[in-house]
């Protein structure tokens, strides 16, 4: 099951785990994600194995997570 965003303090941040069915699957969600952050110039951390994706999101001001951070992750979202 997937897990919705979930966000934490010390550094402040967004982290999610997107579990998928296939290897393919997964490498599809990877590849629209580089789409995706190459438009935005916005660059998550990664971590993946074979039917899964972890990623974390930063502010940009290395602050606090605010609207824009809020929107990244929906645009992520919306890629599934």
């Amino acid at each position: 099951m997937n897990q919705p965003w979930t966000q934490r303090p010390r550094p402040d941040r967004l982290e999610r785990r997107i579990e998928f069915d296939d290897y393919e699957t997964t490498r599809t969600f990877l590849e629209r994600l580089n789409v995706l952050a190459e438009q935005q110039g916005r660059f998550p951390d990664i971590s993946f194995g074979r039917t899964y994706v972890n990623l974390t999101l930063r502010p940009d001001d290395e602050q606090s997570v605010g609207a824009a951070d809020q929107a990244f992750a929906a645009a992520i979202d919306d890629l599934l």
